[in-house]
């Protein structure tokens, strides 16, 4: 068994077992992008876990190299006979023509059509590849936003799409590093996004500038972020649950005044 590969795998059983992420009656729905970290998630559902599922691959047409993303994720289905669902559009126009910003709209089209080809498929779990630096970098963006503390909380790794359905993300235990080194030794073709090395995006910016110079000074600064987020989950958890009871008990109260 190869040593990183078999890390890996322990490491995501662990996390998947730990949140609940995953059991066995779920068929899933898998959303590869065809890059690194969705070519692993693949590959661990498909080696590993082994269970019923099928890959959503949206073409969002904005780059000049889409369609060898798009070529990446059908090849390697293709290979592994795979259920494979391939939706093209032109995300640019159609963020133009709802006059929203592209990001917003391109992220809201994505969840609507993993809803779409989740319930066609009959799939009870969709499974995203966002990873360990994406959810400190969004906890860094939120906190320099001046978002509301539930920014702070970062990426949840499972919450409900619709009904039934929920979206989970099992690879959030893992850095970026460790999926290029997965991905190396078990030599998995990926793409590579470009745009995502642009610094004038301010995620880029984070990720790439701020996040590397402070770790430069506080090596272990993205953990004590993930650990801060989570702190901070529990709390609004535990908060959500003492008003959950106190509004019940507000209603017994009120019943018993009735009766």
């Amino acid at each position: 068994m190869k040593k990183i590969t078999l890390k890996i795998w322990n490491k995501i059983d662990k996390f998947i077992k730990e949140n609940n992420l995953i059991s066995n009656k779920d068929k899933i729905l898998i959303a590869v992008s065809g890059g690194p970290d969705s070519m692993l998630l693949l590959h661990y559902i498909h080696k590993k876990a082994k269970r019923d599922f099928a890959v959503f691959h949206l073409n969002h047409g904005i780059r000049k190299e889409a369609f060898k993303d798009e070529k990446i994720v059908k090849d390697y289905c293709k290979k592994n006979e795979i259920e494979c669902v391939i939706e093209r559009l032109d995300i640019l126009r159609m963020a133009k023509d709802a006059k929203e910003s592209l990001e917003n709209f391109a992220r809201k089209k994505r969840y609507e059509l993993f809803l779409k080809y989740a319930e066609k498929y009959k799939c009870s779990l969709v499974l995203t590849a966002h990873n360990m630096d994406e959810n400190i970098e969004t906890v860094v963006l939120n906190l320099l936003r001046g978002k509301d503390i539930k920014g702070l909380c970062g990426i949840p790794v499972k919450r409900k799409l619709k009904g039934k359905i929920w979206v989970a993300r099992p690879i959030m235990c893992l850095k970026k590093e460790e999926i290029i080194d997965y991905l190396k030794e078990n030599k998995i073709k990926y793409a590579v996004d470009k745009t995502n090395y642009d610094t004038d995006y301010t995620r880029n910016w984070i990720r790439h500038k701020l996040i590397p110079m402070i770790e430069s000074k506080q090596p272990n600064f993205g953990l004590h972020i993930i650990d801060i987020s989570k702190q901070i989950r529990k709390m609004m958890s535990k908060a959500g649950s003492e008003k959950s009871n106190d509004r019940e008990k507000g209603l017994e109260n009120r019943e018993e005044r009735i009766g």
